[in-house]
């Protein structure tokens, strides 16, 4: 959903269904390792399929289902990174208070240009 002032991230199921993939190889190598690699993988699915990422005017809105779970005022945002942007895998960003991780579990293109759109960041420091 793309409005003048919302946008709403679209899901991206590459990251779990990679770290699930990760998990057969590892099968041969080390079987517990592997189960705990696939659990992480159908956990990260699982997220993806249940979190929306929501940009608004002011804030980034998380939400669950239609529940609002967290915000994220832009006027308290320091700094944002995507690492790996030819293979993006983590989100981080630090707030006044607080630094948050988050796995790419959206639209990695479409999460720059909300970035760069809605929190633009003078990273020359």
């Amino acid at each position: 959903m793309v409005t003048s002032e919302i946008t709403q991230l679209s899901p991206s199921y590459g990251l779990p269904v990679a770290i699930a993939g990760l998990a057969i190889p590892i099968w041969f190598i080390l079987p517990w390792l592997s189960g705990i690699v696939a659990l992480f993988g159908i956990f990260l699915l699982y997220q993806a399929s249940t979190l929306r990422l929501v940009f608004t005017k002011d804030a980034l809105h998380v939400y669950r289902g239609e529940k609002i779970i967290r915000q994220f005022p832009y006027k308290d945002w320091q700094y944002w990174r995507i690492y790996y942007p030819y293979v993006p895998i983590l989100f981080y960003f630090r707030e006044i208070k607080s630094i948050h991780f988050l796995p790419i579990l959206f639209d990695a293109q479409q999460l720059d240009a909300c970035l760069h759109q809605h929190c633009p960041i003078d990273r020359s420091f």
